[in-house]
């Protein structure tokens, strides 16, 4: 049994803000009304979302400017991780997004770790090209270097 709902927010592979879509009553009823990602379709709930699109129209292309100048500045940072090496330049450990997250932090650029996109932790030294996620569709890119500690 499906059910139609009137999205509050961006749901990854659901749609956009302000849409109406159909899904399961239990995806609804369990996930997406509790957090209040959507509302069910009334004539009252689609003017309500109306006058919230309006605020989050302006919200978004704020965030959206700011995440692209953030993306501006990440082209062209170059961070330097050192790590312990052993023989054969193998490293101890890896580098997390965690570590790219705190030397950004040390550069005066906060992005959560969260928005680094590393598939793997990085296992190897050289640089890197590592993306960060910054909106829904900006995405920056900056430059690992790992290097020998001293």
């Amino acid at each position: 049994m499906s059910i139609e709902v009137i999205l509050r927010e961006h749901v990854e592979h659901l749609g956009n803000r302000g849409e109406i879509v159909k899904v399961a009553s239990g995806y609804a009823r369990n996930f997406l009304l509790p957090r209040k990602l959507a509302l069910i379709v009334t004539d009252e709930n689609k003017k309500q979302i109306e006058r919230e699109r309006a605020v989050a129209e302006a919200k978004e292309a704020a965030e959206r400017g700011d995440a692209q100048a953030l993306a501006k500045k990440l082209e062209g940072v170059e961070i330097v991780i050192p790590r312990r090496v052993g023989e054969n330049q193998t490293l101890f450990g890896s580098v997390t997004n965690a570590d790219i997250a705190e030397a950004l932090a040390a550069l005066q650029l906060t992005v959560d770790r969260r928005k680094i996109q590393l598939s793997d932790p990085l296992k190897s030294l050289g640089e890197h090209k590592v993306p960060v996620k910054l909106f829904r569709d900006v995405t920056g890119e900056l430059t690992v270097k790992i290097v020998a500690a001293e």
